[in-house]
């Protein structure tokens, strides 16, 4: 797993910003990249769209998309990456949805996570986990995942553009 002074350090070398819009973990993935020093460098901010129509109102997720497969859904991590980048001038959005429990959600199982990136140009990378644990427990390895997959994304952003 990378942390999150690595991303933002990797964000800070392509001149680039992040923002997150979060759900389950309601705070944690901004808290994660604020408790970095110097993390106002490349950290925009954020949204946590907890309920589903916020989703809608502030990040522009669909509402024909919410109605028919709810919030945990691959799709609507994606909109939801790509309406906080819109929404905070970031040049990549982050983005988690899923259910931490102790109940099902949508139909689906509690650990059911879906996370996603948007870039520049309209690129979005996607991630699907299942997780097992407490709720505290699948909260916390859906941050880390998530900073892991914006990581690899940077990584390969780099590669790209140094080669």
């Amino acid at each position: 797993m990378v942390g999150a002074a690595e991303v933002l350090s990797l964000l800070e070398r392509q001149a680039a910003t992040v923002a997150v819009a979060e759900s389950l973990t309601g705070g944690l993935l901004g808290a994660r990249f604020t408790s970095v020093s110097g993390a106002s460098r490349t950290f925009r901010g954020g949204v946590i769209s907890y309920a589903t129509d916020l989703k809608h109102a502030l990040l522009d997720v669909p509402e024909e998309l919410l109605r028919r497969e709810g919030a945990v859904h691959p799709d609507v991590a994606a909109a939801m990456a790509s309406g906080v980048a819109r929404l905070c001038e970031a040049t990549y959005g982050l983005a988690v949805t899923g259910v931490a429990g102790p109940e099902p959600q949508d139909g689906r199982p509690v650990g059911t996570v879906h996370l996603a990136v948007s870039g520049p140009g309209g690129q979005i990378w996607r991630k699907q986990l299942s997780l097992e644990g407490s709720r505290e427990r699948i909260r916390v390895e859906t941050v880390d995942e998530a900073v892991d997959l914006l990581a690899g994304v940077l990584k390969s952003n780099t590669r790209e553009h140094s080669g």
